[in-house]
C-alpha cells in the first residue's frame, strides 16, 4: 500500500527487566527462579537479562538481594498513522519478539474509528489477526460484520468454526469466504454447508491463482492487478458482504 506516516506513537505493553552490572553480585538468585530461563551468566560474576526470553513477569525483582533489577515498561514497537492511495490507515509495526494484545488492537481501532467519524467516512475496515485470543476478540468488538477467510482443509474449517463460535457471542452476524476453493473442492463444499446450517452467511469462493502472488510482488492489490475470473469471484463476493441486511 506504500503508506506515507503521518503519525508515529511509540506503544508500550508491560514491563521488561535490566539488570545494573555494577550492583549485581553474582549470587544467581534470579537465575534460579526465573521460569522462562531469562538470565544469563556474563562469566564476570554478574548477570544480563535476555529481553527476547524476558516475560516481564517481575518475580526476579523482589528477590533479589542486593536490588541491581529494574523493572520497566516494556517499549514493544509504534502505532501509526499513514496516507495511502485508498485513503488513511492506522496500523502498528512491533520490534522483535513484541507483544501483541488486545491492547494494541482496541488502541488502533479506536483511532481509526475517530478518523473515520472525523473524515465522514461510511467504511471502517479492521484487518483481524487469525485464532480467538484477544486481539481476535478486540477486532470484534463493535463490528457490524464479521468477514471470516478459510481454506480447504481440516484445520482451516476447525479454525473457522472456534471464531465463528467467538463472533456469534458477540451478536455480529458472519459472513464466509473459501481461499484456494479448488485444491479442495469437496472439503468446500462441507464448509459451504456448515456454514448455511448454522445460519451464517457463505458468500462465496476464491480460486487458487498464482496471480494474487505477483500482486503482493507489485504492491498491487488484487483487484488492481487482476483480471478475469478471479477478480470477478472477489468483486461478487465484496457486493454480496456490502448487501444491506
Amino acid at each position: 500500500m506504500d503508506p506515507t506516516v503521518l503519525k508515529r506513537e511509540p506503544f508500550i505493553e508491560g514491563k521488561e527487566a535490566f539488570v545494573e552490572p555494577q550492583l549485581c553480585t553474582g549470587c544467581g538468585y534470579c537465575a534460579d527462579y526465573c521460569r522462562f530461563d531469562a538470565f544469563r551468566d556474563e562469566g564476570d560474576g554478574t548477570y544480563s537479562i535476555d529481553p527476547i526470553r524476558c516475560e516481564g513477569c517481575g518475580v526476579c525483582v523482589p528477590l533479589c538481594p542486593a536490588k541491581a533489577i529494574r523493572f520497566e515498561e516494556r517499549h514493544c514497537g509504534h502505532w501509526m498513522v499513514s496516507q495511502t492511495r485508498f485513503g488513511t490507515l492506522v496500523h502498528a509495526r512491533l520490534q522483535a519478539a513484541g507483544e501483541n494484545s488486545g491492547k494494541l488492537v482496541t488502541l488502533v481501532r479506536k483511532e481509526a474509528r475517530r478518523i473515520a467519524l472525523e473524515e465522514e467516512k461510511r467504511l471502517l475496515l479492521v484487518d483481524g489477526p487469525p485464532g480467538i485470543g484477544c486481539p481476535v476478540i478486540s477486532s470484534v468488538t463493535g463490528a457490524d460484520k464479521v468477514v471470516l477467510i478459510t481454506e480447504p482443509t481440516l484445520s482451516g474449517w476447525h479454525d473457522l468454526e472456534r471464531v465463528s463460535r467467538l463472533a456469534d457471542n458477540f451478536k455480529v452476524p458472519v459472513y464466509v469466504c473459501v481461499n484456494k476453493a479448488d485444491i479442495n473442492q469437496k472439503l468446500t463444499l462441507k464448509i459451504e454447508r456448515s456454514v448455511k446450517d448454522s445460519n451464517n452467511k457463505f458468500v462465496g469462493t476464491i480460486l487458487y491463482d498464482e496471480a494474487l502472488v505477483q500482486a503482493q510482488m507489485l504492491g498491487l492489490s488484487p483487484i488492481e492487478y487482476l483480471t478475469g475470473k478471479t477478480r470477478n469471484h472477489i468483486e461478487k463476493i465484496w457486493e454480496k458482504i456490502w448487501e444491506k441486511n
